[in-house]
């Protein structure tokens, strides 16, 4: 099965790029869960915890202040105002 191409993105650099089977962004409507096949979305993000599982390493996650999350044809693409980065996770 394929994975998905995962971008994480703050305004001023790419944080990370892989491929990963799980993503789990928070928006301002609630947590959502991204997998393989997900339909395309636009959502706003509110502050909080990005957690990706990634398809090649140890899940990590990122804490963000808002920004948007894009997925489409398995392609994630996470734009955050700030990014900090938490374990498991080079920057």
């Amino acid at each position: 099965m394929a994975g998905l191409n995962v971008d994480l993105v703050s305004t001023d650099r790419k944080v990370w790029s892989g491929i990963a089977r799980a993503v789990s962004v928070p928006s301002v409507d609630g947590q959502i869960g991204i997998l393989t096949g997900h339909t395309p979305i636009l959502a706003v993000l509110r502050p909080g915890t990005v957690r990706v599982t990634a398809d090649d390493a140890e899940p990590f996650e990122v804490q963000v202040t808002g920004g948007f999350v894009s997925v489409d044809d398995n392609l994630v693409t996470v734009v955050a105002d700030e990014i900090t980065l938490g374990t498991g996770v080079e920057g």
